[in-house]
């Protein structure tokens, strides 16, 4: 290294032996002294810096070659000098180097990089605009791309990540209708404010995308990510780029997304596409099981997961192919639970040998005690299985919390959530759960105390407001303020067939039977629920049209015939279906 920085540092006439001149004048002389002098001094500088900052001085090293480097004008020894500080850790230094060398060489290109990466580094996000914009002029198209792929990662670590989308949007506001690059850079902003939690930016950011090019599955998958976020109005956006050749993958996540939301007939349609169209995707074979699990059809869940059986052969080996045969394994575990048949549910669960499945695993093992009338054992399974980490100790907690909310112990299910919530006292999900076990308990002033601070927090979580709405309107008070909380989470979920039930039933509460009707029907159509059931067949039965409410709890028992609020709602009214 020293002889390659030394060799750089050198003149190019003590490089290159020139012709001795015919005659040499005593200046001439005098120079080619001073010359030698200096490419002497050059050299000894240096070594000596070199030979410092590998001792354990890079200070002193990275002085003797910064000034060396202001001496040649030698762009490689200004890049030595920049990396012994960053190699010393010491960002101001780097800086320094840095600022010196595109000072002293304007032109070069790996000097304003340098420059750019250090001021993003140390967090001077305001500073990096000008380099940033220098980089992407003097960059060709194909690398103009390149690095505006990259900006968000680059800039992941600043602290005010609105001011880098700022920095970012000045730098690209000249690519934005460019036709190679304008998709590209939209897009990057677009996730640029979506990690500074801009979603109206993010929301014209994927917008604009898809003008441009409506087949950009980064800007599907960003309207994704918007929509989990409760950004309804993404949802118009990646319907526009299924229309056309949507990847599979895109399909996949947008039925994941439509799972979590309930809003299952949709993501069946999406699925049934993504089937049809890619029969070997056995991970698309996968959600589609979970689906049919998830509303009672427990043949098709079988017989889907047999496809994934079938395609695992197809899958690289490896954790990809453990990862989904594990998953695969614990939902045929769940069906033979449901069946009844623990022996062959404890089959499935030995196949899985996948260590991180290990609490899982275990869960679906003490769910199996559990119904078996053994909920000590259960809990203590759960309690025996190693954790790694607190995110697993707390996973524990809720593992055992769900063994007792399905065994009716509502109280001490209550007291154990406490236990998960005080460990991360701002997650509103764990919150939530803490708040409908309280209601389950017994509580409904804590209950509302629970989703009040929720909303208090964030004002659109739908689920707090709807259950908030709900509990008013079952209870019989406060209904117009359980229309308005009702009415306010179907803005944020505005296809969610449960809020909708909500809507309805609190309608029925209001004595607007007629518009009840209504409301629950279009619930019950959107998705077959056996709640949205119990409340239709009421409506129905109290407007004298019982052979249709006796037809609906019907079909609710179908779904889940131990339901309690089917079961309740039947008996209170004195019918039999």
């Amino acid at each position: 290294m020293i002889c390659v920085i030394a060799a750089a540092a050198l003149p190019t006439q003590a490089k290159t032996k020139a012709p001795a001149p015919p005659a040499a004048s005593e200046s001439e002389e005098q120079d080619s002294d001073v010359n030698a002098a200096l490419t002497a001094e050059l050299f000894y500088e240096l070594l000596v810096g070199e030979m410092t900052a590998s001792s354990g001085d890079p200070g002193t090293g990275y002085n003797l070659i910064l000034d060396a480097a202001r001496r040649s004008g030698d762009g490689q020894l200004y890049r030595r000098a920049t990396e012994i500080a960053l190699q010393a850790r010491s960002g101001d230094a780097a800086l320094a180097a840095a600022r010196a060398w595109q000072q002293a060489l304007p032109q070069s290109r790996d000097a304003n990089r340098y420059l750019l990466r250090i001021l993003v580094a140390l967090n001077r996000i305001g500073e990096s605009a000008e380099p940033l914009r220098h980089e992407l002029a003097n960059a060709s198209t194909r690398d103009k791309i390149s690095n505006i792929r990259a900006l968000p990662l680059l800039y992941a670590r600043a602290s005010d990540k609105a001011l880098a989308a700022r920095v970012v949007r000045q730098a690209l506001e000249d690519e934005l209708n460019h036709p190679a690059v304008g998709p590209v850079a939209w897009l990057t902003l677009g996730r640029m404010y979506f990690a500074a939690d801009d979603k109206a930016h993010t929301l014209e950011a994927v917008g604009n995308t898809l003008a441009q090019d409506p087949g950009d599955e980064g800007a599907a998958m960003l309207a994704l990510q918007l929509m989990d976020s409760g950004v309804v109005e993404a949802e118009p956006l990646l319907s526009h780029y299924l229309a056309g050749k949507p990847a599979p993958e895109v399909r996949m996540a947008y039925a994941r997304v439509l799972l979590e939301s309930q809003r299952l007939n949709d993501a069946q349609t999406q699925l049934q596409a993504v089937t049809h169209e890619h029969p070997d995707i056995a991970e698309a074979w996968l959600i589609q099981a979970m689906l049919d699990l998830q509303v009672g059809r427990l043949d098709e869940a079988e017989a889907a997961l047999q496809n994934v059986t079938r395609l695992q052969d197809k899958l690289p080996a490896g954790e990809q192919r453990k990862g989904l045969l594990a998953q695969a394994y614990l939902l045929q575990a769940q069906i033979a639970e449901k069946r009844g048949n623990y022996a062959q549910a404890e089959s499935w669960l030995s196949r899985i040998d996948d260590a991180a499945e290990l609490l899982a695993v275990q869960s679906r093992r003490a769910s199996l005690l559990a119904r078996q009338g053994r909920l000590a054992e259960a809990r203590a399974l759960i309690r025996a299985t190693p954790a790694k980490s607190a995110e697993d100790e707390r996973l524990k907690l809720q593992a055992e919390v769900q063994l007792l909310r399905e065994a009716g112990q509502y109280q001490q299910a209550y007291e154990m959530q406490g236990k998960v919530v005080a460990m991360a006292p701002q997650d509103n999900d764990l919150v939530y759960d803490l708040a409908m076990l309280a209601d389950k308990a017994g509580k409904p002033e804590e209950m509302e105390r629970l989703l009040r601070s929720i909303i208090a927090r964030k004002p659109d979580y739908h689920h707090a407001l709807n259950a908030l709405g709900f509990s008013l309107a079952d209870r019989g008070v406060r209904l117009q303020e359980a229309k308005a909380l009702i009415t306010k989470a179907l803005e944020s979920a505005p296809e969610d067939p449960f809020i909708t039930d909500s809507l309805g039933w609190v309608e029925f509460r209001l004595g607007n039977r007629k518009e009840a009707l209504a409301i629950l029907e279009r619930a019950f159509t959107t998705q077959q629920d056996v709640e949205i059931a119990a409340h239709l067949g009421e409506v129905l039965w109290s407007l004298g049209q019982r052979d249709r409410a006796l037809d609906i709890w019907r079909q609710g028992l179908r779904i889940n015939k131990d339901n309690a609020t089917l079961k309740e709602t039947i008996k209170r009214l004195g019918a039999r279906p």
